[in-house]
């Protein structure tokens, strides 16, 4: 009987994890671009930028990170999400660390203000299908000054919409900054990102393909424009 019992138990406790383990979805991936343009700004050349991501029931939390292929001196970044979405909402916070910024040593550890290299960013958006609108506000961290050399409280908008046209997947989005701040180099309101992004699938096998993508992007506050191409690998 107790031999019963403790196989009951087991078999139990092994469903129960297998129902548990049910409700988590991974994400491991990497992105390679010919170039690092990050809402408008220029942040590297050719680049590699993995992503590690564990999901539950909406909750997720994510690692990613740039680094540079051919320059040593481009910025390599290491940043970690937390967020939520329920249907079209979502809700989220960032700890980006850059490897230039306060901190000439670079060092991950430090969080001391207007010593370290993280920013702290929250942001909630809602994804109507037919249209998504993000606002994204820095609260803390090596944030940048305004005019009145004070936190700027740097804030970035930006409103985008998916379609697909010729057998690609496009989206068109457009981002501005409402306020003056040295993080994205604005002396008032401006529009800092107009892109146009299309996505393919190229097949390999039956059940393998690799997405490649070229993007369009314009940035009228530096008077800047760049055309981006790259390819994503994910098992």
């Amino acid at each position: 009987m107790k031999k019963l019992f403790i196989i009951a138990m087991a078999t139990l406790a092994s469903v129960a994890t297998t129902r548990a383990e049910s409700d988590f979805t991974g994400t491991i991936k990497a992105d390679f671009v010919s170039r690092y343009i990050w809402r408008g700004l220029d942040c590297g050349h050719v680049s590699v930028q993995p992503t590690l991501g564990v999901d539950y029931k909406g909750l997720s939390l994510t690692a990613w990170g740039s680094v540079g292929l051919t320059d040593s001196n481009d910025t390599k970044e290491f940043d970690l999400t937390l967020a939520y979405t329920k249907g079209g909402f979502n809700v989220g916070i960032t700890d980006y660390w850059f490897s230039v910024g306060q901190d000439p040593d670079a060092r991950y550890f430090l969080y001391k203000a207007h010593k370290t290299n993280h920013v702290f960013e929250g942001n909630v958006g809602y994804d109507f299908g037919f249209l998504s609108a993000q606002a994204y506000v820095n609260f803390a961290g090596n944030d940048g000054f305004n005019k009145s050399g004070k936190r700027a409280y740097s804030t970035y908008l930006e409103l985008a919409a998916p379609f697909k046209f010729v057998t690609c997947d496009w989206v068109a989005a457009i981002g501005a900054v409402p306020m003056a701040t040295e993080y994205y180099g604005t002396s008032g309101f401006a529009v800092t990102n107009i892109n146009l992004k299309a996505t393919k699938d190229i097949k390999i096998t039956d059940s393998f393909s690799i997405p490649v993508f070229a993007q369009v992007i314009g940035n009228p506050c530096s008077q800047k424009a760049y055309f981006v191409f790259g390819f994503t690998l994910e098992p």
